[in-house]
């Protein structure tokens, strides 16, 4: 235990609290900087949950005075985030492997962490070859900056693996509201509860960059649409029709265009509404952290603004992605259906100028 302990070498060169800066310890200030993502309120619920279990185990530490009487909420914190963000996991649980854990994070690598549980060892196999000296990185897994923030106490400037969460709703306005909640419920989509236990019509969905415009939208979660879909209905027929189309499917709802192009039209507008708002909501946060080179006379906020700054453009970067594809998407129907009016116009009046002429 303590400095006889032969861990002990290994433990002293685990970061400090004060070094660490996983968004569990930043301040009310802090935290507020990030308002905008979903972080800050994952940030809250850890918190909460890491309470709770201090509280859990409090009454047994106070079984062995001799070695956890001093053992505060801030330690159990500390010795939470360290676990959390360092542990490996393995057929026999999670453990810490010393060194393995001080090699940092590269999203594009292809180094992994192998274990041998029978030899106890672990080696790492690098992905390319290393000059001396130079740092050998690996990947902790395809993390957004979210979750390496939330959960690492770091970001990167530019993350391939971005992705955001966004809130989907039924309206209370909305007179088809109960069916509807029912019918996302039925179909797979569980409504949640809130701390009351009271349902909610909101659902979440996490969208991924789009890298081409003009492609299938891969990164705009299926179920994000079909939510849409289900939300512009305005008849209790529309709503059977969609049931009908699962029945004589896959049984997923709303999962494929609608019949009518404007109401599909109409579905993606309201999801280019909301990721449009959005956008602007993060901009403005983004705006507000002020300019990359303005002065902050702490360094432990300098550094938290910037991956604050880092967090906040990567989400908005994902949401432009979306929001231009919804808009192509929703162009290019248009463009269908103004060109099946013009095919049946340029028809009709060819028949009638054959009437005529018959005439």
């Amino acid at each position: 235990m303590g400095h006889d302990s032969e861990w002990a070498p290994y433990i002293s060169r685990l970061p400090r609290p004060e070094e660490m800066h996983n968004t569990i310890f930043w301040s009310e200030g802090e935290l507020e900087m990030i308002r905008q993502s979903s972080v800050y309120q994952e940030t809250i619920n850890q918190r909460s949950q890491i309470q709770q279990e201090f509280l859990a185990i409090r009454t047994a530490l106070k079984n062995f005075p001799e070695t956890f009487e001093s053992i505060t909420y801030e330690d159990f914190m500390h010795a939470y985030a360290l676990v959390t963000s360092r542990a490996w996991g393995s057929t026999k649980g999670y453990s810490l492997i010393p060194f393995a854990d001080f090699l940092n994070h590269d999203g594009t690598s292809e180094s992994i962490v192998l274990s041998d549980e029978d030899k106890l060892f672990s080696e790492v196999l690098a992905d390319r070859n290393y000059t001396p000296g130079e740092q050998v990185l690996i990947r902790y897994g395809k993390f957004s900056n979210a979750t390496l923030l939330l959960d690492f106490g770091f970001t990167l400037p530019y993350n391939i693996h971005d992705q955001v969460q966004i809130q989907g709703s039924i309206p209370h306005h909305d007179n088809l509201r109960e069916m509807k909640l029912e019918l996302l419920k039925r179909h797979h989509r569980p409504v949640s509860k809130d701390d009351n236990g009271f349902s909610s019509s909101m659902d979440s969905f996490t969208i991924k960059e789009i890298r081409s415009g003009s492609g299938k939208g891969k990164g705009i979660p299926q179920s994000l649409r079909a939510f849409a879909r289900v939300q512009c209905c305005t008849s209790p027929q529309e709503l059977s029709d969609l049931v009908e189309e699962a029945a004589q499917h896959d049984g997923r709802l709303a999962r494929r265009p609608l019949t009518n192009n404007c109401r599909e039209i109409k579905a993606h507008q309201m999801l280019i509404s909301t990721l449009t708002q959005l956008a602007e909501d993060y901009d403005a946060s983004v705006k507000s952290l002020g300019p990359v080179s303005s002065p902050v006379t702490c360094e432990r906020l300098s550094h938290r603004r910037q991956m604050a700054r880092d967090l906040l453009s990567g989400e908005l970067r994902i949401l432009e992605s979306a929001s231009a594809w919804l808009k192509n998407y929703c162009a290019t129907l248009t463009a269908t259906d103004s060109h099946r009016d013009g095919v049946c116009s340029t028809k009709l009046s060819r028949r009638r100028t054959e009437g005529r002429d018959i005439i």
